[in-house]
């Protein structure tokens, strides 16, 4: 059992790694929260994407905000655009993967409203289409990646980038800042 126990020591200590030096994105967390809260307080929406881990995160955060996080309120619009099989498969069939998220933010986006994508390297092609569209129509734009960027960063008007290029770390930090970023808009909304 000594190479698991040496494989769960160095994943804790990447971990850590990897958490620690979020404190150099802890700025651009806050202004996702000021980002989201102020939309919300307008009456607008958040709509979220990502493929694999970050499809899961994206239907994560929605819940979050639906729901609620910590603190009784009301619910808050968030759209996973992930979560509607019959549509991503119609769209991936009619129209190519690339655009299951793009026809929805087409759709459902609307001036002033977040559309966020979610993408460990930044240069998912479905993601990066949403992002185009969301500007087209007038939206706020958040990308959520990894250390590089990719090309995500220099489409968005904001972009986290969690320190680390290994794709579980990148995601451990991301669920981290989702939860600070849920907590801030909460705190700033439910009060």
């Amino acid at each position: 059992m000594k190479i698991t126990s040496d494989i769960v020591r160095t994943r804790i200590q990447e971990h850590e790694a990897a958490v620690s030096a979020f404190g150099s994105e802890y700025a651009v967390a806050e202004q996702i929260a000021a980002r989201i809260a102020t939309a919300f307080r307008a009456g607008n929406k958040l709509l979220l994407c990502g493929n694999g881990g970050s499809a899961a995160d994206a239907e994560h955060v929605a819940g979050e905000f639906l729901g609620r996080y910590k603190l009784e309120r009301e619910p808050f619009p968030a759209i996973a655009l992930t979560a509607n099989i019959p549509a991503l498969t119609a769209i991936a069939n009619d129209y190519g993967y690339e655009h299951v998220f793009a026809r929805q933010v087409r759709a459902f986006g609307k001036k002033g409203d977040v559309v966020i994508g979610i993408s460990t390297s930044g240069n998912s092609k479905n993601v990066l289409n949403a992002m185009e569209e969301a500007k087209a129509k007038e939206c706020i734009t958040i990308g959520v990646t990894g250390k590089g960027g990719g090309a995500l960063a220099s489409v968005v008007d904001v972009c986290f980038h969690a320190p680390s290029d290994d794709t579980p770390r990148i995601q451990e930090v991301h669920i981290l800042m989702w939860h600070i970023v849920c907590e801030l808009v909460e705190k700033e909304l439910a009060t």
